[in-house]
């Protein structure tokens, strides 16, 4: 019998690598503990896609990028969702939750992003900032319940900021 590979989850907590020795590395952030998630806005579904770390992710394959989102007007919407786990006495959390919009249309391999923005929130999420308030009501409830789905134990010790940005009005 076959086994089936199991599917790719988030980054959890790993050993810290400068533990005890005080040197070289102390203070840096890590990419250890991050995990890009994205919300496929139409499909109704996320996931993660280990690739967007260096933008090569399935969304982003074969898709040149432009500055200006009306140069793609007809382009699926995306959220591209930097998930940071860290962990406190009482076990791993979602610390730091940030999302990017993102378009992209495959018709004509073109999408719209902000580089800058999608660096600079990947940036705040590792520094264990939440910011999801800006996301459509949809996209909040997708992203959501997948964050309480892949495991409800880290959604429950997960700071209150995280729950009312992705609170529904």
């Amino acid at each position: 019998m076959e086994k089936k590979k199991k599917p790719v989850g988030f980054n959890i907590i790993k050993n810290d690598p400068t533990d005890g020795h005080g040197g070289f590395g102390i203070g840096a952030l890590s990419l250890d503990n991050v995990s890009p998630v994205f919300v496929d806005v139409e499909g109704g579904e996320a996931f993660v896609d280990i690739g967007a770390m260096h933008a090569r992710s399935a969304v982003e394959k074969g898709i040149k990028f432009l500055k200006n989102k009306e140069e793609v007007p007809n382009g699926k919407p995306y959220w591209l969702v930097w998930v940071t786990i860290d962990r406190k006495q009482e076990g791993p959390y979602y610390a730091g939750v940030t999302a990017c919009e993102m378009t992209v249309d495959r018709e004509i391999r073109r999408g719209y992003k902000s580089l800058p923005d999608h660096v600079n929130k990947m940036d705040k999420s590792m520094k264990r900032r939440i910011m999801a308030d800006h996301m459509d009501e949809r996209s909040k409830t997708i992203l959501q319940n997948y964050l309480q789905e892949f495991d409800a134990g880290m959604w429950e010790r997960s700071e209150e900021e995280l729950k009312n940005q992705l609170a529904i009005n």
